[in-house]
């Protein structure tokens, strides 16, 4: 099972060609970019790990890429997204959002059926991921 979350998730993986090209995008609107990671990427898990401060500062996707290279050679076994914030007045929001490194497996989420009263019937999403405990999840 392939994790589609942000933009680009349907497509194959972007090269670093094409992730720094997304980033001096960014850079040129104006927008900060920072990177995080994780290793549960349920979609209802929106506060994933922050690598290092988000980069308010950098001009050009070099300095970027240079910390998205470190965050791969530390956390390079489970996933990693960059994203790029507008600051600006009557924005003040993520606008752009993608994965720019996922484990080597992604063993996917179940979907849970449960039945209550009458014709109520809920689901939810587990991820297999959960199963193992944290930091042991890919490996």
């Amino acid at each position: 099972m392939r994790v589609t979350q942000g933009a680009f998730s349907y497509l194959p993986d972007l090269t670093d060609k094409q992730i720094a090209a997304q980033i001096d995008y960014c850079l040129g609107k104006g927008w900060a970019v920072n990177i995080e990671f994780t290793d549960d990427p349920h979609p209802r898990n929106t506060y994933w790990d922050m690598w290092g401060a988000p980069m308010f500062d950098v001009k050009d996707a070099a300095g970027v890429m240079l910390e998205l290279n470190a965050c791969r050679k530390a956390h390079g076994d489970i996933y990693i997204r960059l994203s790029a914030f507008d600051a600006s007045h009557g924005w003040e929001s993520i606008r752009l959002s993608f994965i720019v490194n996922r484990p080597k497996t992604e063993p996917g989420f179940a979907l849970e059926r449960e039945e209550g009263a009458g014709r109520q019937v809920r689901y939810r999403t587990r991820s297999y991921a959960v199963e193992r405990p944290e930091g042991d999840r890919y490996g």
